[in-house]
């Protein structure tokens, strides 16, 4: 079934990119709207993923960007890719640099804000 097809490659994805295990993600969401987990699955992990021409240090740059560019309401997503930058390959100065030049059009708060989520992370994170 093609659907099934889909939501299995976009948890493997999800898992690959995230290194987060998809159930964790998709137990978030069961209670409230698990079709919101199977829609991310779907459309962002399978669909947009597995099209896109750009590397993952590259898609992973744009989503902190986008990610540090909307402020609190993307802090937890933030997070998330803050790491599948890191393993992806960027570098913590790669990622801080992200934040302070989308500060320039999002503003110094917001960049702030992304620096504080960045340095969380990072202290997470051993470094390789």
């Amino acid at each position: 079934h093609m659907a099934d097809e889909r939501f299995s490659e976009g948890k493997r994805a999800f898992e690959e990119i995230t290194g987060v295990p998809a159930s964790a993600f998709l137990d978030s969401l069961a209670t409230t709207a698990p079709e919101m987990g199977r829609f991310v699955m779907e459309w962002e992990f399978a669909d947009v993923y597995g099209q896109t021409r750009l590397d993952a240090r590259l898609r992973e740059a744009v989503m902190i960007a986008a990610c540090t560019a909307r402020g609190a309401t993307a802090a937890g997503v933030l997070r998330l890719r803050i790491g599948s930058a890191l393993r992806a390959g960027l570098t913590r100065r790669a990622i801080a640099d992200i934040c302070v030049q989308t500060g320039i059009i999002a503003g110094v708060p917001a960049a702030l804000a992304a620096l504080q989520i960045a340095g969380e992370v990072f202290a997470e994170t051993p470094e390789e």
